[in-house]
Formats: C-alpha cells, structure tokens, sequence
C-alpha cells in the first residue's frame, strides 16, 4: 500500500496532484492510504503498490466543484473517498450526482456540511478592535471555532469584503491574516486572547433596537444561530432577556400600531351614512361595508368586494369560492366561465337561478399577476375565516333551509372542513350554524379537467346535485 502524506495546508490542491499523478500511474484506490500532516507512518503502508491500467481523469465542472468543497470536511476517509469516486467517474463506472452510490452520497453531505459551515463562519466571526498607537490602517482580530477545516476556503470572502483594514482571524487548526492587502493562512500556534473592544457595547446597543419581539421565533433562530457559537459574538448575552420580554415588548408595539384605515378605505368609508357601523351592517350598505374590508389583505388589491345576490329569504342558498377576475371587474357573483358553466349546467338539472340566492365564502378576488394577466390562486384558511363574519351576514338575512356548497372552500366555510370533497361530494351535512348543506364540486373544477370523459362524468354528478337542489327548492315552494 502507498502512503500519500498531504500538508495540514494546501492539502486540497496538493490532493488534486496527487490524484492525478495516481491515475495516470494506474494505483487503484484500495492501494492508497492518505494521511494529513507529518504523522508517523502506517504500520502496513509502503511506497510500491499494485497497478493497473493508467486513467485520464475527465470530470464534470460542477464534480469538481463538489468534491473540493467535501474535502474540507473533518472526516479522516474523505481524500480516500474523493479519489475512489474520480478514478470510477473517469472510468464510466459511476454517473455524478448518483445518491444510490454510498460512497456519492456521503461526499454530497459532506459537500452541504462545509457549505454550512463556511456560511456560519461569514455570518457570526465578530471583529475585535486591536488597532496599535500610530498605525496608517485599523487593525482587528476575531476568533471563530468552525466544526470542520474550512478556513482556507472562508477567509477570501473576508479579505473582498474588509479589503481596507487588517485583520487576523484565529480557528483551532489555522489562522488567516491579511496585512497590507495580502492574504496568508498559516497553522495556529498560541493564540493570545482577544481584548475587550469598546464598539461591542454600541453593537449590542443596535442589536437590542433592531431585535424584532413580534416575529421572535425562537426554534428557527437557534437553528440559524445554534448555541455553541454563542460564546464569541458579543450580542448573545442579550439574547436570554431579549427572549423573555418579547411578549410584552411584541404587545406594546401592537398598542402603538396607528388605527386609522389605508387612504383607499377611508374614502369609501367616507361615502358611507354616519350611522353605518359595522356593527349596523344591513343588506343596503353590506356593497359599501365590504369595499373598505380590511379583515384580511385580500382587499387591498381585488378591485372591489362582491356581495351575494338573490331574494332574501331564500329557500336556497348557493354558496361558490370566490370572484373570479369578471366577477371582481363586473362585482357581480358568478358571472365568469364558471358562471357560465353553473347556469348551463342548472338549466340541465332545472335550477332557476334567480329562486336562490348566489354569494361565494370569500368576496374578493385573489390572483397571482402575470403581465397583464390575473390568474386565480386559490384563498388560505385564515382568508376563508376572515370572511366567514361577511357570509354569517348573508345567512343571517338569508335564513336558507339549504344550502348549495359548491368548492372546498365553500365546504371549509361552512362545515369547517374542506377535506376530502371528491368522497362528500352529494352528501348532506351540517353548517356550523346547524342549517343543512349539500355539497358539491364547484363548477370551474369541471372546465379544468383535461380528460373529455372525466370532465363529462364530473360534469354529469355535478347536474345531478344541483337536480337535487331543485327538487328541494320545488318541494319547499309547493303549497
């Protein structure tokens, strides 16, 4: 077996010689054993080893790129494993990126720890101060504990970005300094401790005012920032207390939020009678109440709300997701291509329209710009919540003896669940407010499907449903 003894620096480019130098001798992986610094001699190595056919090396960019990230990773195995994959790369033996391979798939991991750990050292190495009397440049030191030997490939990042100082930054095994513009990295020795630096005290001061207690979130910050580096950044000190009162200081900025409503919302506000209070809401000023909504942000882009239209009371209640962008520019409910399909298909099934009344669970419309296009984005939970206090409203003044739920989030809305709506589908359940529902598919499920049989079939269950509404409404308008 041939030893290969690599420099504790340098060992990633001189790994890269030796490789090739390896390959081209025919030395198979298993005959090597790579070891790094001066470390006393294996017991079973020795210079000769077996060989075999020589091999060009022929990598991917992006390979070599990986493999010699992976290489400043702590592992002892990790130059062996690099130059087995090479040589079975070259070879035709191995496809790159291939993660059923063991050995790929390790290198790979290792690959994302390094990243992981060179990020970590950009973010959290914290500068001392250490400027002596009477020099042209300032001076600072840091020190900064990495998991693996990841400093040769960090500190360039340092020396673009503080460019115009010197600096020296310590690690266990290696200590990077850069005077005069020059970048030198050399094996860490006795590493004296840093002194205390009075701009500590004006960082943790901005820190304390930029930490924002209202989206504290304690699991992910320690996952960004774990404990262990803790010790050297000055501001972690703070970081306990700032903890425990950001309840109380996330409320006090709540308090202090201003109250009055966007420009848009006061001026259709402003069109509204004195008395009309949310609270005094009625079917007349319900149009004008839901423009200046702010429950949720919906409002703030659709071009205006859309209120449910139909005789109050009904008999039946027809209950869609949300305008769609004609219904949203028209401001009436169900006026679009799913509009048009609800009709045809409820003059199939012999619905009259115009017997029920027509609404949907959240009045705007909610869309995803795509150049002069608004495509439709289906609205979130807490959306639909929002709006469950307008369509309780419509209920209220409603008072359906059943109601049409056409869509999940109809379902959602009304029987607080919109799971499962394939397998409900023309069952009847019950309104949270206990009134009965018959649950549908919503029509523009049917203009999606891309299969004509499926979408016929679809097509046929949804008519089936709204023939039961009917026949309800026939049966609750018969003497």
């Amino acid at each position: 077996m041939m030893r290969i003894c690599l420099p504790v620096l340098g060992s990633v480019a001189a790994w890269r010689q030796e490789a090739r130098r390896l390959a081209r001798a025919g030395i198979p992986s298993e005959a090597v054993l790579w070891q790094v610094g001066e470390d006393a001699a294996d017991l079973f190595a020795a210079e000769e080893a077996p060989r075999g056919p020589a091999t060009d090396l022929r990598l991917p960019r992006a390979a070599i790129a990986s493999m010699e990230t992976a290489l400043h990773h702590s592992d002892p195995e990790r130059f062996a494993r690099a130059y087995d994959l090479v040589l079975r790369l070259s070879q035709g033996r191995l496809r790159w990126g291939d993660r059923s391979d063991r050995a790929m798939a390790k290198l790979l991991a290792q690959e994302k720890a390094v990243r992981r750990d060179i990020h970590k050292m950009h973010a959290f190495v914290r500068f001392r101060e250490v400027t002596p009397e009477g020099a042209n440049r300032r001076a600072f030191a840091a020190w900064f504990e990495p998991e693996h030997p990841i400093t040769e490939a960090a500190v360039p990042f340092f020396a673009k970005r503080f460019g115009d100082m010197d600096w020296v930054i310590a690690t266990p095994l290696h200590t990077a300094r850069f005077v005069n513009g020059v970048l030198e990295v050399e094996e860490t020795r006795d590493p004296a401790p840093l002194p205390e630096d009075a701009g500590e005290e004006l960082w943790r001061t901005y820190y304390a005012h930029i930490f924002n207690p209202a989206r504290l979130m304690v699991s992910a910050m320690t996952s960004e920032m774990p404990r262990k580096y803790w010790k050297n950044l000055p501001e972690a000190r703070l970081i306990p207390e700032l903890i425990r009162t950001a309840p109380a200081r996330a409320e006090e900025m709540r308090a202090k939020l201003p109250t009055l409503p966007p420009p848009r919302v006061q001026a259709v506000q402003a069109r509204l009678p004195d008395h009309s209070l949310p609270q005094d809401v009625t079917p007349a000023s319900f149009k004008a109440h839901l423009d200046a909504c702010t429950r949720c942000p919906l409002g703030g882009c659709a071009t205006q709300g859309v209120a449910g239209e139909g005789p109050r009371p009904a008999a039946l209640m027809v209950v869609g997701e949300q305008p769609g962008d004609a219904e949203d520019l028209a401001g009436r409910p169900f006026v679009g291509p799913a509009g048009q399909m609800f009709d045809a298909c409820a003059a199939e099934a012999g619905l009259d329209r115009g017997r029920a009344y027509v609404t949907n669970a959240v009045k705007h419309f909610k869309f995803a710009p795509r150049g002069k296009r608004r495509l439709h984005q289906r609205p979130g939970a807490g959306e639909v919540m929002a709006c469950k206090w307008w369509l309780g409203l419509e209920r209220s003044w409603v008072q359906p003896r059943l109601t049409l739920a056409m869509g999940a989030t109809a379902a959602l809305a009304l029987t607080g669940s919109g799971e499962r709506l394939l397998q409900r589908r023309g069952t009847v359940e019950r309104a949270e407010d206990g009134g009965a529902v018959l649950l549908t598919l919503h029509p523009s499920y049917l203009l999606r499907l891309p299969d004509e049989a499926a979408a016929a079939r679809a097509r046929a269950e949804f008519t089936a449903d709204l023939a039961r509404a009917a026949d309800f409404l026939d049966q609750a308008h018969s003497p």
